[in-house]
């Protein structure tokens, strides 16, 4: 079966996926920021899915993760960059220090971990797609909410440089999934989050968005909308 590793598997976008590519048959390989979500990941999902709890700011965390998934299952053919921390509600000025630091040290540095060690791998592997979650705040802007837009503007620019390095084999492109009724945007808008769409409904589409991605869509940033 073909291996996706998942990061931010846990909850909301990163759990709902996690069950469709369960359905169709692939093996996932996923870490959480949560002892307990990993825990609850296994009781769902039984071998051969693989569940661990792994800061992904933690860069020797993410190498032994990487090291015994590949060990195990081998280099993934599809990598989802998910895990993400969003501040409270706040003016720029008004963040503390330690939070903007964990913002960037989750959505940016820690997703630079996790390419790190999967990508070469996946090199040796000749194949693969990574899929480098950004958001809409990643291409617009909103108040109190700027080291979130910071940390997703610098995915998309990652991803497109990233793009251009690679050899033909492999395939990076950043992914909006668009506005979703999570955790994370309740955070920021409260129950008015519940206008929009669940995880779950929007994992349905967003799998059969996935399984179409190839080699065009190298260096693009594209929408599940």
């Amino acid at each position: 079966m073909p291996v996706v590793a998942i990061t931010g598997c846990g909850r909301g976008l990163g759990r709902a996926i996690t069950r469709r590519f369960v359905e169709r048959d692939w093996t996932v390989a996923g870490c959480t920021f949560s002892p307990d979500s990993a825990a609850s990941l296994s009781e769902e999902f039984s071998s051969p899915h693989r569940f661990a709890q792994v800061d992904v700011s933690d860069d020797r965390a993410v190498a032994e993760w990487v090291d015994d998934v590949a060990s195990t299952l081998g280099p993934p053919q599809m990598l989802l960059n998910n895990a993400a921390r969003m501040n409270a509600n706040a003016s720029l000025w008004e963040v503390p220090p330690d939070d903007f630091r964990s913002v960037m040290e989750t959505n940016v540095v820690g997703m630079y971990y996790v390419l790190r060690h999967w990508i070469p791998r996946m090199i040796e592997a000749s194949e693969g797609i990574i899929v480098n979650f950004s958001s809409t705040w990643g291409r617009t802007t909103s108040p109190e909410v700027a080291p979130y837009c910071a940390s997703k503007f610098a995915v998309e620019g990652m991803t497109q440089a990233l793009a251009k390095e690679l050899p033909r084999e492999l395939t990076a492109v950043a992914l909006n999934p668009g506005v979703i009724d999570t955790d994370m945007l309740r955070s920021c808008f409260g129950n008015a989050a519940g206008v929009y769409r669940d995880a779950e409904a929007w994992s349905h589409e967003a799998i059969e968005f996935l399984l179409e991605l190839s080699r065009k869509d190298n260096g693009m940033s594209l929408s599940v909308e």
